[in-house]
This record gives structure tokens, sequence and C-alpha cells, in this order.
């Protein structure tokens, strides 16, 4: 009976250590689609994923003392997000997240125009992306897959592209893996949109989150938040997060590149290769005790201090979505890197799959 019990409580461990998947339905999209919502759980948090542009709603997670909230920016309901085409909350972006000079590229000897959505450039895929999208869903094990299928001249872009998006949750983890292919050759750059706000309240500021970045160099902007091409050390910069730093240290130091961007918004060149997991930030908020470690295969992570939000957004629980009060760390490929050639490639090719993993993980930390 012994080897009996051994093998329940073997069993029942088993079990505990998968998380549990739910649908339900999260309104209607504009052109009538039924949007749903799926909500992952496993041991230590909670996510909720929507198919309305395959955005995170929630992240649910303990602080130091055990009390549970929410760590992210968005609205309780659909019509938050369907108005609101502006902050990205949550979104995955595509086809090319980031921005486009002009919104113009060259591949295999043709030049296309995608629209511009940020001032003379194009921004997280131009004036219908992925985030407008609805996307088709299914559940899987500890979690759920995001499918789209974007037809060839969708926002311009060459190809049609079909894109799998895996959301799953286990030991206080959200994982997100990326999975692209082409009929025609196009570029691609896709990250997920996530504000987080550690302090689990989003009327706080996150200016006195510490924030870690292992990176040597930052990809510099002119002034329409464009790379120069050039990869610019940190050292002796506002840039340099490779030790842990306190947001509003420096964010308003006086430096050009920080008044480009109304704060940090730009693009950390990572160490290591291309397709390697790596850190790619470390987040702790010294009152909570929450502590966000994001990893990555890709080559870059675009930190964003949320300079643009204006407090006219209002979030699932009235609370004003005002200036820095959540930010971002969005791992991608560099912005504009089809008109860099030293930059790392965003083409993908038809016969290719992009591969692409992130992951999310929540601890805390005692005082």
């Amino acid at each position: 009976m012994r080897w009996l019990r051994i093998m329940l409580l073997s069993m029942t461990t088993a079990m505990a250590a998968h998380g549990s998947v739910t649908k339900t339905a999260f309104g209607i999209a504009p052109d009538g689609t039924a949007v749903e919502l799926y909500t992952l759980k496993s041991e230590g948090m909670e996510a909720s994923i929507t198919t309305f542009g395959a955005r995170v709603v929630s992240i649910k997670t303990p602080d130091r003392d055990g009390k549970i909230a929410d760590v992210v920016l968005g609205y309780s309901a659909l019509d938050g997000y369907v108005a609101d085409k502006s902050t990205y909350f949550g979104a995955i972006v595509g086809r090319y997240g980031n921005r486009i000079a002009f919104g113009k590229f060259s591949l295999d000897g043709h030049q296309y125009q995608i629209p511009t959505n940020n001032g003379a450039n194009s921004l997280h895929g131009g004036t219908v992306g992925f985030d407008r999208m609805v996307w088709q869903a299914r559940a899987i094990a500890d979690g759920v897959e995001m499918t789209l299928v974007s037809k060839d001249g969708d926002q311009g872009y060459p190809g049609t592209l079909t894109v799998h998006v895996r959301y799953t949750v286990h030991h206080g983890a959200l994982r997100i893996d990326y999975s692209s292919s082409t009929d025609k050759g196009t570029v691609i750059n896709l990250t997920n949109h996530s504000y987080f706000n550690l302090s689990g309240d989003a009327k706080n500021t996150i200016l006195d989150e510490v924030v870690m970045i292992p990176a040597d160099q930052y990809t510099p902007v002119d002034s329409g938040q464009i790379p120069t091409g050039a990869l610019a050390s940190v050292e002796g910069t506002p840039f340099d997060f490779r030790k842990p730093t306190v947001i509003g240290t420096r964010i308003h130091d006086d430096n050009e590149q920080l008044r480009i961007g109304g704060g940090y918004d730009h693009n950390w060149v990572l160490r290591g290769k291309n397709g390697e997991v790596k850190t790619a930030g470390r987040v702790y908020d010294p009152v909570s005790g929450r502590v966000l470690t994001v990893t990555t295969t890709e080559p870059g992570v675009q930190f964003y201090t949320g300079n643009s939000l204006n407090g006219t957004q209002y979030g699932k629980a009235q609370e004003s979505h005002s200036k820095n009060t959540g930010l971002c760390l969005e791992t991608q490929h560099f912005p504009d890197s089809p008109n860099h050639p030293a930059f790392p490639s965003t083409e993908l090719k038809p016969g290719e799959v992009r591969h692409s993993t992130t992951t999310f993980t929540f601890s805390t930390h005692a005082k």
C-alpha cells in the first residue's frame, strides 16, 4: 500500500504542476466577430489573454506578503481596447513592431510603401496592425495558441504570412513562443506590448522601480525616433542600466536622446547571439517586493517608460493611465532594420520558419 500512496502522491503533484485554461466571451469586435478571453492559471500567477490583438489583458501575481494584484495596464472590457488606438496595451504588434522610416523598405529588388501612422514613419505595422485583428485561438496544455493569417498586400507588406503565438504559464512565468512562415519574401518583427506596473496599483508611477538591462550598447535615434544606424556605448550615459538603477534617477537628465523620446523609448543591444536565450531585463518594485525577469532569444529590447500616456485612458479600476504609470520591455529585432543592412536581418523567406521565445518570470524579494 505504501507504493500506492507514493504513486498517488506523485500523480497529485504532477497534476498540481500543470495549470488550468478557461475560455469566456469577451464581447463583439466592430466587424461582428466574437472575441474570446482565455484565463491561464498556474501556481504563483494567473494571466488572461484575449483574441482581440492576441493581447495580455491581465497578469495577477502575489507581492512579498502574498497579496495578489494585477501588474499590467489595460481595460476590463473589450470596448476599452477597441477605442484605444494609441497605447497598444498588451498586444502582439506587427507585422513589423516598432518603426520603419517613412514607411518604406526594399526587398528582392522591389520597394514597398506601408502606411505612415507615426509622423512620417510607420509604427507597429501600420494603421491596421495585428493589434486591431481578431486572432483564432485554441486551448493547449497550460495555455492558448493564437493564430493569424495576414494576406499578401496587408498594409502594403508582401507575402501571405501565417503567425502562431503561444502563451503558456508555469511556475510564476508567462512564456510567449512566436512562429511565423510566409509564401513570399517579407519582413517581420513581432513583440508583445504589455505595460508593467509591479506595484499592482496603476495610479502609481514606475519611476521608483529599479531596472537592470544587461546591454553595453543601444541604438540612438534621430528626431523622428528612427535609429541613426550607430551602436552607441551606454557608458557614462543615462542609458547605462548594467547595474540596477532606479528609473527616475536619470530620466529627466539634460540629454538629447531623452528629450527626443520624452523619457526612455529606445532599443538596447543585448549581449549574446541572436537566437540564444539571454536576459533582456529585470525590474524590482521595492514597495511590493515584486520582481520581473525577462529572458528572450531576440537580439534587442525596447525599454519604454510610458511617456505618451496622458491620463485620457481609464483602466480596470477607472484609474487614469497617466505618464510613467507603466513600463514596457519589448523584446525585438532592432527598429527600422530593413533599412539598416548592418542590423540583424528581419527578412523572412518562403520555406523558412521564424521562431522566437520570450519569458516573463515573476518572483518576490524580501525587504
